[in-house]
Protein backbone atom coordinates (compact mmCIF):
# COMPACT_ATOMS: atom_id res chain seq x y z
CA UNK A 1 0.00 0.00 0.00
CA UNK A 2 1.03 3.55 -0.62
CA UNK A 3 -1.70 4.96 1.64
CA UNK A 4 -3.31 3.44 4.72
CA UNK A 5 -6.57 5.02 5.87
CA UNK A 6 -7.14 4.73 9.63
CA UNK A 7 -10.68 5.30 10.84
CA UNK A 8 -13.37 4.32 13.33
CA UNK A 9 -15.77 3.52 10.47
CA UNK A 10 -15.75 1.98 7.00
CA UNK A 11 -18.90 1.09 5.06
CA UNK A 12 -20.22 -1.61 4.85
CA UNK A 13 -18.18 -3.15 7.69
CA UNK A 14 -18.99 -0.42 10.23
CA UNK A 15 -21.03 2.71 9.61
CA UNK A 16 -22.68 5.27 11.87
CA UNK A 17 -22.67 8.22 9.46
CA UNK A 18 -20.92 9.92 6.57
CA UNK A 19 -17.45 9.03 7.87
CA UNK A 20 -18.18 5.38 7.10
CA UNK A 21 -19.37 6.19 3.58
CA UNK A 22 -16.26 8.21 2.78
CA UNK A 23 -13.74 5.71 4.14
CA UNK A 24 -15.60 2.89 2.41
CA UNK A 25 -15.46 4.60 -1.00
CA UNK A 26 -12.35 6.78 -1.28
CA UNK A 27 -9.78 3.92 -1.07
CA UNK A 28 -11.70 2.00 -3.74
CA UNK A 29 -11.41 4.91 -6.16
CA UNK A 30 -7.79 5.58 -5.19
CA UNK A 31 -6.92 2.01 -6.16
CA UNK A 32 -8.71 2.39 -9.48
CA UNK A 33 -6.74 5.58 -10.15
CA UNK A 34 -3.42 3.83 -9.52
CA UNK A 35 -2.83 4.77 -5.87
CA UNK A 36 -2.83 1.51 -3.83
CA UNK A 37 -4.72 2.15 -0.57
CA UNK A 38 -6.12 0.13 2.30
CA UNK A 39 -8.20 0.73 5.43
CA UNK A 40 -7.75 -0.18 9.11
CA UNK A 41 -10.63 0.01 11.61
CA UNK A 42 -11.38 -1.55 15.01
CA UNK A 43 -12.96 -5.00 15.02
CA UNK A 44 -16.51 -4.48 16.24
CA UNK A 45 -19.10 -7.17 16.94
CA UNK A 46 -21.16 -6.09 13.95
CA UNK A 47 -23.01 -8.24 11.44
CA UNK A 48 -20.88 -7.55 8.34
CA UNK A 49 -17.64 -8.25 10.19
CA UNK A 50 -19.00 -11.44 11.72
CA UNK A 51 -20.17 -12.70 8.32
CA UNK A 52 -16.78 -12.27 6.61
CA UNK A 53 -13.57 -14.21 7.01
CA UNK A 54 -10.45 -12.62 8.48
CA UNK A 55 -7.01 -14.08 9.11
CA UNK A 56 -4.45 -12.90 11.66
CA UNK A 57 -1.39 -11.17 10.20
CA UNK A 58 0.11 -9.67 13.38
CA UNK A 59 -0.05 -10.17 17.16
CA UNK A 60 1.09 -7.71 19.78
CA UNK A 61 0.29 -5.85 22.99
CA UNK A 62 0.12 -2.14 23.79
CA UNK A 63 0.77 -0.47 27.14
CA UNK A 64 -1.85 1.62 28.90
CA UNK A 65 -0.20 2.86 32.13
CA UNK A 66 0.97 -0.22 34.04
CA UNK A 67 -0.82 -2.96 32.14
CA UNK A 68 -0.61 -4.39 28.64
CA UNK A 69 -3.53 -4.93 26.28
CA UNK A 70 -3.12 -7.77 23.75
CA UNK A 71 -4.36 -7.30 20.20
CA UNK A 72 -4.28 -8.88 16.75
CA UNK A 73 -4.35 -7.32 13.30
CA UNK A 74 -6.57 -9.29 10.94
CA UNK A 75 -7.08 -8.93 7.20
CA UNK A 76 -10.29 -9.68 5.30
CA UNK A 77 -9.49 -12.70 3.18
CA UNK A 78 -11.37 -12.08 -0.05
CA UNK A 79 -10.78 -8.34 -0.60
CA UNK A 80 -14.51 -7.97 -1.20
CA UNK A 81 -14.48 -4.17 -0.83
CA UNK A 82 -12.04 -3.44 -3.64
CA UNK A 83 -9.21 -2.63 -1.24
CA UNK A 84 -7.43 -4.40 1.67
CA UNK A 85 -9.45 -4.12 4.89
CA UNK A 86 -7.68 -4.64 8.21
CA UNK A 87 -9.39 -4.86 11.59
CA UNK A 88 -7.74 -4.41 14.97
CA UNK A 89 -9.10 -6.95 17.45
CA UNK A 90 -8.70 -5.63 21.01
CA UNK A 91 -10.68 -7.90 23.36
CA UNK A 92 -12.89 -5.98 25.75
CA UNK A 93 -12.55 -2.65 23.92
CA UNK A 94 -14.36 -2.85 20.58
CA UNK A 95 -16.10 -6.25 20.51
CA UNK A 96 -19.42 -4.59 21.24
CA UNK A 97 -22.75 -4.21 19.44
CA UNK A 98 -22.26 -0.51 18.70
CA UNK A 99 -19.55 1.67 17.24
CA UNK A 100 -19.83 4.66 19.58
CA UNK A 101 -22.72 3.68 21.83
CA UNK A 102 -24.93 0.80 22.90
CA UNK A 103 -28.02 -0.04 20.81
CA UNK A 104 -29.97 1.89 23.45
CA UNK A 105 -27.99 5.04 22.70
CA UNK A 106 -25.76 5.11 25.78
CA UNK A 107 -22.18 6.16 25.03
CA UNK A 108 -19.20 4.17 26.25
CA UNK A 109 -17.26 5.53 29.23
CA UNK A 110 -13.85 4.15 28.22
CA UNK A 111 -13.34 5.93 24.89
CA UNK A 112 -9.93 7.30 25.92
CA UNK A 113 -8.64 3.79 26.57
CA UNK A 114 -10.32 2.41 23.45
CA UNK A 115 -8.85 4.87 20.98
CA UNK A 116 -5.41 5.05 22.62
CA UNK A 117 -5.08 1.28 22.38
CA UNK A 118 -6.39 1.27 18.78
CA UNK A 119 -3.96 3.94 17.57
CA UNK A 120 -0.97 2.36 19.31
CA UNK A 121 -1.86 -1.08 17.93
CA UNK A 122 -1.91 0.32 14.40
CA UNK A 123 1.50 1.97 14.82
CA UNK A 124 3.10 -1.05 16.47
CA UNK A 125 1.94 -3.23 13.58
CA UNK A 126 3.24 -0.79 10.96
CA UNK A 127 6.57 -0.33 12.76
CA UNK A 128 7.14 -4.08 12.81
CA UNK A 129 5.93 -4.88 9.30
CA UNK A 130 8.25 -5.07 6.28
CA UNK A 131 5.69 -3.69 3.82
CA UNK A 132 4.97 -0.35 5.46
CA UNK A 133 2.59 2.12 3.81
CA UNK A 134 4.25 5.24 2.44
CA UNK A 135 1.59 7.53 3.91
CA UNK A 136 -0.90 7.46 6.80
CA UNK A 137 -4.28 9.11 6.30
CA UNK A 138 -6.11 9.62 9.60
CA UNK A 139 -9.81 10.39 9.88
CA UNK A 140 -11.43 12.41 12.69
CA UNK A 141 -10.40 12.59 16.34
CA UNK A 142 -10.43 8.81 16.90
CA UNK A 143 -7.10 8.70 15.04
CA UNK A 144 -5.94 12.27 15.76
CA UNK A 145 -3.02 11.35 18.00
CA UNK A 146 -1.26 9.29 15.33
CA UNK A 147 0.50 12.29 13.66
CA UNK A 148 1.87 13.17 17.12
CA UNK A 149 2.84 9.61 18.11
CA UNK A 150 4.87 8.94 14.98
CA UNK A 151 6.89 12.12 15.55
CA UNK A 152 7.50 12.11 19.28
CA UNK A 153 7.17 8.58 20.70
CA UNK A 154 10.39 6.53 20.95
CA UNK A 155 8.42 3.32 20.36
CA UNK A 156 7.49 4.53 16.86
CA UNK A 157 10.60 6.48 15.89
CA UNK A 158 11.05 4.24 12.84
CA UNK A 159 7.90 5.88 11.39
CA UNK A 160 8.94 9.53 11.76
CA UNK A 161 9.64 9.92 8.05
CA UNK A 162 6.13 8.73 7.02
CA UNK A 163 3.88 11.66 5.97
CA UNK A 164 0.54 11.98 7.76
CA UNK A 165 -2.70 13.49 6.46
CA UNK A 166 -5.66 14.25 8.70
CA UNK A 167 -9.24 14.76 7.53
CA UNK A 168 -11.82 16.60 9.62
CA UNK A 169 -15.21 15.07 8.92
CA UNK A 170 -16.88 16.80 11.86
CA UNK A 171 -15.11 19.47 13.87
CA UNK A 172 -17.79 19.40 16.56
CA UNK A 173 -16.42 16.16 18.02
CA UNK A 174 -12.77 16.63 19.01
CA UNK A 175 -12.16 13.74 21.42
CA UNK A 176 -10.75 16.00 24.16
CA UNK A 177 -10.01 14.43 27.54
CA UNK A 178 -8.62 15.61 30.86
CA UNK A 179 -4.92 15.80 31.69
CA UNK A 180 -5.81 13.57 34.64
CA UNK A 181 -5.68 10.69 32.12
CA UNK A 182 -2.23 11.71 30.90
CA UNK A 183 -0.82 8.55 32.56
CA UNK A 184 -2.50 6.44 29.84
CA UNK A 185 -0.38 8.00 27.10
CA UNK A 186 2.67 6.16 25.76
CA UNK A 187 6.09 7.61 26.54
CA UNK A 188 6.92 10.66 24.40
CA UNK A 189 9.52 13.41 24.28
CA UNK A 190 8.96 15.83 27.14
CA UNK A 191 9.37 18.91 24.95
CA UNK A 192 6.38 17.88 22.83
CA UNK A 193 3.84 18.03 25.66
CA UNK A 194 2.44 21.38 24.50
CA UNK A 195 1.36 19.88 21.16
CA UNK A 196 -1.19 17.76 23.00
CA UNK A 197 -2.77 20.65 24.84
CA UNK A 198 -5.66 22.82 23.76
CA UNK A 199 -7.73 24.77 26.28
CA UNK A 200 -6.17 22.86 29.20
CA UNK A 201 -7.11 19.43 27.86
CA UNK A 202 -5.53 16.78 25.67
CA UNK A 203 -7.32 17.40 22.38
CA UNK A 204 -6.68 14.78 19.66
CA UNK A 205 -8.19 16.89 16.87
CA UNK A 206 -6.15 19.96 17.78
CA UNK A 207 -3.05 17.77 18.08
CA UNK A 208 -3.61 16.37 14.61
CA UNK A 209 -4.05 19.85 13.13
CA UNK A 210 -0.73 20.85 14.69
CA UNK A 211 1.24 17.72 13.79
CA UNK A 212 -0.14 16.34 10.50
CA UNK A 213 1.66 17.25 7.29
CA UNK A 214 -1.63 18.16 5.60
CA UNK A 215 -5.13 18.77 6.96
CA UNK A 216 -8.25 18.42 4.82
CA UNK A 217 -11.96 19.03 5.29
CA UNK A 218 -14.76 17.32 3.39
CA UNK A 219 -15.82 20.41 1.47
CA UNK A 220 -14.24 23.79 0.63
CA UNK A 221 -17.00 25.76 2.32
CA UNK A 222 -16.69 23.74 5.54
CA UNK A 223 -13.02 24.71 5.79
CA UNK A 224 -14.00 28.38 5.65
CA UNK A 225 -16.68 27.83 8.28
CA UNK A 226 -14.30 26.02 10.65
CA UNK A 227 -11.87 28.92 10.54
CA UNK A 228 -14.59 31.10 12.07
CA UNK A 229 -16.67 28.61 14.06
CA UNK A 230 -15.14 25.34 15.21
CA UNK A 231 -15.84 24.94 18.91
CA UNK A 232 -12.64 26.67 20.01
CA UNK A 233 -10.27 25.63 17.22
CA UNK A 234 -10.70 28.80 15.14
CA UNK A 235 -7.30 30.42 15.90
CA UNK A 236 -5.50 27.12 15.37
CA UNK A 237 -7.09 26.52 11.97
CA UNK A 238 -6.34 30.08 10.93
CA UNK A 239 -2.72 29.67 12.02
CA UNK A 240 -2.35 26.36 10.16
CA UNK A 241 -4.30 27.41 7.06
CA UNK A 242 -1.19 27.07 4.86
CA UNK A 243 -1.47 23.27 5.08
CA UNK A 244 -5.29 23.03 5.00
CA UNK A 245 -7.33 22.04 1.96
CA UNK A 246 -11.06 21.53 1.36
CA UNK A 247 -11.87 18.59 -0.93
CA UNK A 248 -15.53 17.88 -1.63
CA UNK A 249 -16.57 14.30 -0.92
CA UNK A 250 -17.95 12.14 -3.67
CA UNK A 251 -20.42 9.27 -3.56
CA UNK A 252 -19.97 5.65 -4.54
CA UNK A 253 -21.90 5.43 -7.78
CA UNK A 254 -21.83 1.62 -7.65
CA UNK A 255 -23.71 1.62 -4.34
CA UNK A 256 -25.97 4.52 -5.31
CA UNK A 257 -27.07 3.41 -8.78
CA UNK A 258 -30.80 3.88 -9.53
CA UNK A 259 -30.57 1.59 -12.56
CA UNK A 260 -28.99 -1.28 -10.60
CA UNK A 261 -29.83 -0.71 -6.93
CA UNK A 262 -30.77 -4.06 -5.31
CA UNK A 263 -32.70 -2.28 -2.55
CA UNK A 264 -35.26 -0.77 -4.94
CA UNK A 265 -38.63 -2.25 -5.78
CA UNK A 266 -38.30 -0.69 -9.26
CA UNK A 267 -35.11 0.36 -11.01
CA UNK A 268 -34.60 3.22 -13.43
CA UNK A 269 -34.86 2.24 -17.08
CA UNK A 270 -34.74 5.69 -18.62
CA UNK A 271 -38.19 6.99 -17.70
CA UNK A 272 -37.68 9.13 -14.59
CA UNK A 273 -41.37 9.85 -14.07
CA UNK A 274 -42.32 6.15 -14.17
CA UNK A 275 -39.35 5.32 -11.89
CA UNK A 276 -40.46 7.82 -9.25
CA UNK A 277 -44.10 6.81 -9.44
CA UNK A 278 -43.40 3.08 -9.10
CA UNK A 279 -41.08 3.53 -6.15
CA UNK A 280 -43.50 5.91 -4.49
CA UNK A 281 -46.10 3.20 -4.77
CA UNK A 282 -43.70 0.71 -3.16
CA UNK A 283 -43.36 3.00 -0.15
CA UNK A 284 -47.07 2.62 0.57
CA UNK A 285 -46.31 -0.84 1.95
CA UNK A 286 -44.28 0.78 4.75
CA UNK A 287 -45.78 4.25 5.22
CA UNK A 288 -49.40 5.28 5.54
CA UNK A 289 -49.34 8.44 3.41
CA UNK A 290 -51.57 10.09 0.83
CA UNK A 291 -49.94 9.10 -2.50
CA UNK A 292 -51.41 12.11 -4.35
CA UNK A 293 -49.33 14.61 -2.36
CA UNK A 294 -45.66 15.50 -2.95
CA UNK A 295 -43.50 13.54 -0.48
CA UNK A 296 -40.89 15.44 1.57
CA UNK A 297 -38.47 13.15 3.44
CA UNK A 298 -35.84 13.51 6.14
CA UNK A 299 -33.21 10.75 6.41
CA UNK A 300 -30.52 10.82 9.06
CA UNK A 301 -29.61 10.97 12.72
CA UNK A 302 -32.21 12.71 14.86
CA UNK A 303 -29.79 15.10 16.51
CA UNK A 304 -29.58 18.87 16.81
CA UNK A 305 -26.56 19.02 14.49
CA UNK A 306 -28.76 17.76 11.63
CA UNK A 307 -31.54 20.20 12.46
CA UNK A 308 -33.77 17.31 13.58
CA UNK A 309 -34.97 19.27 16.58
CA UNK A 310 -36.69 21.59 14.12
CA UNK A 311 -38.66 18.82 12.43
CA UNK A 312 -41.66 18.42 14.77
CA UNK A 313 -42.40 22.16 14.88
CA UNK A 314 -41.74 22.67 11.15
CA UNK A 315 -43.89 19.76 9.98
CA UNK A 316 -46.64 20.63 12.44
CA UNK A 317 -46.74 24.23 11.18
CA UNK A 318 -46.87 23.08 7.56
CA UNK A 319 -49.73 20.65 8.16
CA UNK A 320 -51.68 23.01 10.41
CA UNK A 321 -51.50 25.65 7.68
CA UNK A 322 -52.87 23.20 5.15
CA UNK A 323 -49.72 22.77 3.07
CA UNK A 324 -50.45 20.22 0.35
CA UNK A 325 -47.59 17.83 1.10
CA UNK A 326 -46.86 14.58 2.93
CA UNK A 327 -43.85 14.09 5.19
CA UNK A 328 -41.81 11.13 6.35
CA UNK A 329 -38.76 10.65 8.55
CA UNK A 330 -36.23 7.79 8.71
CA UNK A 331 -33.69 7.79 11.52
CA UNK A 332 -32.90 7.38 15.19
CA UNK A 333 -31.44 9.63 17.84
CA UNK A 334 -32.70 11.97 20.54
CA UNK A 335 -35.57 10.23 22.43
CA UNK A 336 -37.42 13.53 22.85
CA UNK A 337 -37.41 14.12 19.08
CA UNK A 338 -38.52 10.54 18.46
CA UNK A 339 -41.45 10.92 20.88
CA UNK A 340 -42.50 14.19 19.24
CA UNK A 341 -42.46 12.48 15.82
CA UNK A 342 -44.55 9.58 17.13
CA UNK A 343 -47.10 12.11 18.35
CA UNK A 344 -47.13 13.78 14.91
CA UNK A 345 -47.82 10.46 13.20
CA UNK A 346 -50.77 9.91 15.55
CA UNK A 347 -52.01 13.46 14.99
CA UNK A 348 -51.70 13.56 11.18
CA UNK A 349 -52.45 10.12 9.71
CA UNK A 350 -51.95 10.06 5.95
CA UNK A 351 -49.89 13.24 6.07
CA UNK A 352 -46.96 12.21 8.27
CA UNK A 353 -45.29 8.89 9.11
CA UNK A 354 -41.91 7.86 10.48
CA UNK A 355 -39.60 4.86 10.68
CA UNK A 356 -37.54 5.46 13.83
CA UNK A 357 -34.76 3.05 12.97
CA UNK A 358 -31.53 2.68 11.01
CA UNK A 359 -32.43 0.92 7.77
CA UNK A 360 -30.06 1.16 4.80
CA UNK A 361 -32.42 -0.54 2.36
CA UNK A 362 -35.37 1.64 3.29
CA UNK A 363 -33.18 4.73 2.89
CA UNK A 364 -32.49 3.75 -0.74
CA UNK A 365 -36.19 3.19 -1.35
CA UNK A 366 -37.03 6.59 0.15
CA UNK A 367 -34.51 8.37 -2.06
CA UNK A 368 -36.13 6.71 -5.06
CA UNK A 369 -39.74 7.31 -4.04
CA UNK A 370 -39.61 10.79 -2.52
CA UNK A 371 -40.04 14.08 -4.34
CA UNK A 372 -37.87 16.13 -1.96
CA UNK A 373 -35.16 15.45 0.62
CA UNK A 374 -35.15 17.86 3.57
CA UNK A 375 -31.79 18.80 5.19
CA UNK A 376 -32.29 21.69 7.64
CA UNK A 377 -28.81 21.15 9.10
CA UNK A 378 -27.33 23.33 11.80
CA UNK A 379 -23.91 21.90 10.79
CA UNK A 380 -23.18 19.90 7.62
CA UNK A 381 -19.46 19.45 6.84
CA UNK A 382 -20.17 17.96 3.42
CA UNK A 383 -23.46 16.16 3.32
CA UNK A 384 -23.92 13.05 1.22
CA UNK A 385 -27.70 12.70 1.42
CA UNK A 386 -28.28 15.56 -1.00
CA UNK A 387 -25.99 13.86 -3.54
CA UNK A 388 -27.69 10.50 -3.08
CA UNK A 389 -31.07 12.18 -3.47
CA UNK A 390 -30.19 14.03 -6.66
CA UNK A 391 -28.85 10.85 -8.22
CA UNK A 392 -32.34 9.38 -7.71
CA UNK A 393 -34.12 12.45 -9.06
CA UNK A 394 -35.12 13.75 -5.62
CA UNK A 395 -34.85 17.51 -5.18
CA UNK A 396 -32.96 18.75 -2.08
CA UNK A 397 -34.33 21.35 0.33
CA UNK A 398 -31.27 22.44 2.29
CA UNK A 399 -29.89 25.04 4.63
CA UNK A 400 -26.91 26.72 2.93
CA UNK A 401 -24.13 25.50 5.22
CA UNK A 402 -20.93 23.50 4.63
CA UNK A 403 -21.03 21.19 1.66
CA UNK A 404 -24.73 21.85 1.12
CA UNK A 405 -23.80 25.35 -0.04
CA UNK A 406 -21.15 23.84 -2.34
CA UNK A 407 -23.45 21.29 -3.97
CA UNK A 408 -26.98 22.78 -4.06
CA UNK A 409 -27.32 26.14 -5.82
CA UNK A 410 -30.86 27.47 -5.54
CA UNK A 411 -33.31 27.03 -8.41
CA UNK A 412 -33.93 30.77 -8.27
CA UNK A 413 -30.39 31.59 -9.40
CA UNK A 414 -30.44 33.45 -12.74
CA UNK A 415 -27.89 31.18 -14.44
CA UNK A 416 -30.39 28.30 -14.65
CA UNK A 417 -28.02 25.88 -12.87
CA UNK A 418 -30.08 25.55 -9.70
CA UNK A 419 -30.42 22.11 -8.15
CA UNK A 420 -32.76 22.62 -5.22
CA UNK A 421 -34.31 24.94 -2.65
CA UNK A 422 -31.98 26.73 -0.21
CA UNK A 423 -32.56 28.76 2.93
CA UNK A 424 -30.02 30.62 5.04
CA UNK A 425 -31.08 31.16 8.63
CA UNK A 426 -31.62 28.35 11.12
CA UNK A 427 -35.19 29.14 12.11
CA UNK A 428 -38.72 27.90 11.44
CA UNK A 429 -39.69 30.88 9.31
CA UNK A 430 -36.90 30.38 6.75
CA UNK A 431 -37.36 26.61 6.71
CA UNK A 432 -41.14 26.93 6.28
CA UNK A 433 -40.68 29.30 3.33
CA UNK A 434 -38.35 26.73 1.72
CA UNK A 435 -41.05 24.06 2.07
CA UNK A 436 -43.63 26.43 0.58
CA UNK A 437 -41.35 27.10 -2.41
CA UNK A 438 -40.83 23.36 -2.88
CA UNK A 439 -44.57 22.66 -3.01
CA UNK A 440 -45.04 25.54 -5.47
CA UNK A 441 -42.27 24.07 -7.64
CA UNK A 442 -43.96 20.66 -7.59
CA UNK A 443 -47.18 22.23 -8.85
CA UNK A 444 -45.41 23.07 -12.13
CA UNK A 445 -44.94 19.52 -13.48
CA UNK A 446 -42.95 20.43 -16.58
CA UNK A 447 -40.36 22.51 -14.72
CA UNK A 448 -40.19 20.03 -11.84
CA UNK A 449 -39.69 17.00 -14.08
CA UNK A 450 -37.00 18.78 -16.09
CA UNK A 451 -35.21 19.65 -12.84
CA UNK A 452 -35.16 16.13 -11.45
CA UNK A 453 -34.09 14.72 -14.81
CA UNK A 454 -31.19 17.18 -14.86
CA UNK A 455 -30.00 16.63 -11.29
CA UNK A 456 -30.10 12.86 -11.79
CA UNK A 457 -27.48 13.29 -14.50
CA UNK A 458 -25.00 15.23 -12.36
CA UNK A 459 -21.60 13.64 -11.66
CA UNK A 460 -20.96 13.35 -7.92
CA UNK A 461 -18.67 10.34 -8.25
CA UNK A 462 -15.43 9.95 -6.34
CA UNK A 463 -13.20 10.15 -9.44
CA UNK A 464 -12.52 13.90 -9.20
CA UNK A 465 -12.08 13.85 -5.42
CA UNK A 466 -9.73 10.87 -5.66
CA UNK A 467 -7.54 12.77 -8.12
CA UNK A 468 -7.41 15.73 -5.72
CA UNK A 469 -6.28 13.43 -2.90
CA UNK A 470 -3.68 11.78 -5.15
CA UNK A 471 -2.30 15.18 -6.06
CA UNK A 472 -2.01 16.01 -2.34
CA UNK A 473 -0.39 12.63 -1.59
CA UNK A 474 2.17 13.12 -4.35
CA UNK A 475 3.12 16.52 -2.95
CA UNK A 476 3.62 14.96 0.49
CA UNK A 477 5.61 12.00 -0.84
Amino acid sequence: MKALHISAECYPAAKAGGLGDVVGALPKYLNRAGMPAGVAIPKYRLRWIQEHNFHVIYKGAVRLHNYYTPFTIQQERNNTLGFPLFVVDIPGRFDRDGIYATPGGYGYDDDVERYLSFQQAILQWIANSPGRPQLLHCHDHHTGLIPFLVKYCPDYKALRHIPTAFTIHNGLYQGAFSWSKYYLMPFFEAGARGLLDWNDAINPMATAIKCAWRVTTVSPNYLKELQHQSNGLEPLLQHEQHKCLGILNGIDTQVWAPDADPFLANRLNGDMEAFKQANRQALSQRFQLNPSLPLITFIGRLVDEKGAGMLPGLISRALQNGMQAAFTVLGTGDPNIQNALRQLAYQYPGRFDAALEYNEGLAHQLYAGSDFILMPSRIEPCGLNQMYAMRYGTVPIVRAVGGLADTVPDVGEPDGKGRGIRFTHFNLDDAYLALYRAVQLHQNPQVFNELRQRIAGLDFSWEQAALAYIDMYNQML
